[in-house]
């Protein structure tokens, strides 16, 4: 089974408009696109028109007409190029650029009898697909008032028209031409512009996803440095009375019982810094008290350390990242690390391997383990909480937890299944997440 990728942005994430989230950008890239084929068009009806059928057309007030055209979509497409946000009055504004042009052009070339009025509609539509409702409503009013105009104002040119002739007549030519064209345009454009939309929602959809999980994070950090706190005083008399002990005759004449009594204090001290850990990060993925350190040292620390407090049999670690880099360390990113190498100890408690190395700019972490592996669906709800082949409540929250810290880096986990028996969790993080400039950004 393939790795299956589950990644996103950086925190803080909040749902998007269309003019955040790059929606409205394509949409006017769209519409310049569309600009340009309707230049080209007119060029080409012109002259076809002019020339083939013989009915004179004032050029030069036309051509004036399509170079604003043409000058007005250069300048938006410069202007858009580099964008991120586009609000719903700019692309009503050109639709209305687009609007005004068309009716000028159909003045000139035969008013409302000019076959290609009937391209209004496409202006509707498109309004009615991009715009906010009131504006869609004022383009319908702007494109009714526009037809009204041609029709009692009489151009420069009179077209000829006689339906009863069929398609030998010139202006039946030119209404299914118009038809055509319009057809054409609107099952292209709109459908591209549906496939953003739906883009958009997708996006929108995930968003909202997200929010849910981080506020389910928000509670149980809530719930976790609450714990904590109650947990430091009952902790600290448990210490103070295994050091009493260690002083008292039944317990230093008794090495067996000496020995137990240091195994005590050693995994005393280890809740300890559990609870010291949950109330530095307490939900946040940085720590209050970060530490500059290089990706070597903070991996081999780790691996001590975690080696050291977990009854780890075979354990196969190789760090293969070559040129060593400066990063920031705190108790979120190990908790997250140990998290799954505490699942796979979990799973396989007779061997885990570790793998560090760089692809480009990103550290990539492989845990493997020889465990029975992910059930399928599990590995389709990957990351999400209470998700766990463990059958005990509340289980699953570890990689939901690592998950979600990953994202906030900015980076990625995937989890498949080895064969014969195994699974496979990566994790890729950017080291531009894990800089001293970005920690001192944060």
């Amino acid at each position: 089974m393939q790795d299956s990728p589950i990644t996103g942005p950086a925190p803080g994430m909040a749902p998007l408009t269309a003019s955040q989230d790059g929606t409205g950008v394509k949409n006017m890239h769209q519409l310049i696109q569309l600009r340009w084929i309707a230049v080209i068009g007119q060029v080409a009806t012109i002259v076809f028109v002019h020339f083939g059928f013989g009915i004179r057309l004032p050029l030069m007030p036309m051509a004036i007409v399509l170079a604003c055209l043409a000058a007005f979509n250069l300048v938006s497409m410069l202007r858009w190029r580099h964008r991120e946000e586009v609000t719903n009055g700019a692309l009503f504004l050109a639709l209305l650029v687009d609007v005004l042009t068309l009716t000028a052009q159909l003045y000139l070339s035969g008013g409302a009898a000019n076959p290609f009025v009937f391209l209004y509609l496409l202006q509707v539509v498109l309004a009615a697909v991009l715009l906010r409702s009131w504006a869609s409503w004022a383009v319908v009013f702007v494109t009714s008032a526009c037809f009204i105009a041609l029709t009692t104002f009489a151009g420069p040119v009179v077209i000829p028209a006689d339906p009863t002739r069929g398609l030998a007549d010139p202006y039946v030519q030119g209404m299914l031409l118009c038809f055509v064209l319009n057809a054409t345009l609107l099952v292209v454009f709109i459908t591209r512009i549906g496939r953003i939309l739906r883009a958009r929602d997708a996006r929108l959809a995930d968003l909202r996803q997200r929010a849910a999980e981080e506020e389910h994070i928000v509670r149980m950090g809530l719930l976790a440095s609450g714990a904590a706190h109650e947990l430091g005083t009952p902790l600290a008399t448990l210490s103070v009375i295994l050091g009493d002990w260690r002083h008292m005759p039944p317990f230093t004449q008794q090495p067996e019982l000496l020995q137990e009594l240091d195994e005590m204090q050693t995994q005393l001290h280890r809740c300890k810094s559990i609870v010291t850990g949950i109330l530095l990060s307490a939900g946040e993925t940085r720590g209050e008290a970060p530490e500059e350190t290089t990706v070597a040292a903070f991996l081999d620390d780790l691996v001590g350390e975690w080696r050291s407090t977990r009854p780890v049999r075979g354990f196969d670690y190789q760090n293969s990242f070559g040129e060593d880099a400066v990063i920031i360390s705190d108790s979120g990113l190990k908790q997250m690390i140990c998290n799954v190498l505490d699942n796979a100890l979990e799973a396989s408690p007779g061997w885990v391997g570790l793998e560090a190395w760089r692809d480009e700019d990103r550290l990539v972490l492989r845990v493997s383990d020889a465990g029975p592996g992910f059930a399928p669906a599990m590995l389709s709800h990957f990351g999400k909480p209470y998700q766990s082949s463990k059958g005990r409540p509340g289980g699953g929250l570890g990689l939901f937890l690592s998950l979600n810290v990953v994202r906030q880096l900015g980076g990625s986990i995937a989890a498949r299944n080895r064969e014969p028996s195994g699974a496979v969790v990566t994790m890729s993080l950017p080291l531009s997440s894990l800089s001293v400039s970005e920690a001192e950004h944060e």
